[in-house]
């Protein structure tokens, strides 16, 4: 596993725990049977096509204004983002100049160099998207930089294996999240092979084994064709993303234009769905495909996880019309589940005074939560998923 150079780095490895993890957006480790974790209440589904999203919603959140996000410090000018061995000047959205430090002697694929100018700790979402450089890249983990601190060497993974090149070192807010395959690949596996191939293959899920045995009288679930192909992403490739970059696939030509009117249907039903809340927010989703429960983010406010909705949805989506499609029905109790703590094997990270992050696994599930210290203790982000390999 990769991780960041950091002298204030303190990992540990623990065994197996007994409470799978910290105390989840406010909630109590002691958690009432029956109850959901961080008082959260899933919502009537909402589906299309192959697609099941359950809306989060609590009526107890924090307060997540102190922190900046990756876009808005990218618009403002008040993160910078470069290759490594870069210097000269960058200009905020002002006009002002910022200097910018040479870090290391030469550019390198999995590490950029970023500096947070701000006032505010920027938090950063493993899957995020910057584009510019040599090629573009994507976020390997969440983490929270602090106010102040010095040109820190970031872990990323390319989305752009064609290039190495281009007419500025800087980079820019790309207002992307890649899509679930591409992004396990990063924040879990870590492996900068298989972040290459989920891009070009679109999903790594594979489909429905058939029933054998004792079970092969059972009618298995019938698949249909994914939206987005693989040949479908080849031809994109071919003609309009030579150099293989993720935003040119999936967000332009012929591939982007179906995931456009995918999200605008499912956007649309979403928002019905979370309509006229009273005392309630939305603060995050569970995803299904077909009759799998899959993936979920959940923040700690309903303001954070507005931020992030639009990349999120978009990125839903383009895994659905990647995957085969099965017209199956997910259970609520499966999608309750991945409101629960694992209990498994844990790895913690944490940089003091900053913030902790922790990875628990149990079976084929992965739990990942990024906890705030300062200005105030909170799990800013719960990701959990269903891994694809």
């Amino acid at each position: 596993m990769q991780r960041s150079i950091l002298g204030t780095i303190f990992c540990s490895f623990v065994g197996i725990s007994a409470l799978g993890g910290l105390a989840l957006l406010g909630a109590s480790p002691n958690a009432v049977p029956g109850k959901t974790e961080g008082n959260w209440r899933l919502l009537d589904p909402v589906s299309y096509e192959n697609i099941t999203i359950f809306p989060v919603a609590s009526s107890s959140m924090q307060d997540t204004s102190p922190f900046l996000t990756l876009d808005e410090g990218l618009s403002s000018g008040e993160v910078l983002v470069s290759e490594q061995g870069a210097a000269g000047l960058a200009r905020t959205r002002n006009g002002r100049p910022v200097a910018v430090p040479q870090y290391n002697s030469g550019a390198s694929v999995s590490q950029l160099v970023l500096i947070n100018r701000s006032k505010r700790p920027l938090l950063l979402l493993a899957g995020e998207l910057v584009s510019g450089g040599k090629q573009d890249r994507i976020i390997g983990k969440d983490r929270i930089v602090p106010v102040g601190s010095e040109p820190l060497p970031l872990d990323v993974f390319c989305v752009e294996h064609g290039r190495w090149t281009g007419a500025s070192s800087q980079f820019i807010a790309s207002k992307t999240i890649v899509h679930p395959s591409v992004r396990e690949q990063a924040a879990v596996a870590q492996d900068q092979n298989e972040v290459w191939d989920a891009v070009r293959s679109g999903t790594l899920a594979k489909a429905a084994p058939r029933p054998s045995g004792d079970n092969a009288g059972t009618r298995a679930p019938e698949a249909y064709a994914p939206s987005i192909t693989t040949e479908a992403i080849q031809a994109t490739i071919d003609g309009a993303a030579p150099t293989q970059a993720y935003a040119k696939i999936y967000e332009g030509g012929r591939v982007g234009a179906s995931v456009d009117g995918f999200v605008e249907e499912l956007k649309r039903r979403f928002d019905r769905a979370t309509l006229g809340l009273k005392g309630e927010r939305v603060v995050g989703v569970v995803v299904a495909y077909g009759g799998e429960v899959a993936w979920s983010d959940i923040f700690a406010s309903g303001e954070l996880f507005e931020h992030y909705w639009s990349k999120l949805l978009r990125s839903y989506a383009v895994e659905a019309m990647a995957r085969p499609s099965y017209r199956e029905t997910v259970a609520v109790t499966d999608a309750r589940e991945f409101l629960r703590n694992l209990n498994g094997r844990e790895v913690v990270e944490s940089e003091p005074g900053v913030y902790r992050w922790r990875e628990t696994t149990e079976g084929r599930l992965s739990l990942i939560e990024l906890e705030s210290i300062s200005p105030k203790a909170m799990t800013l982000h719960r990701l959990l998923l269903h891994r694809t390999s």
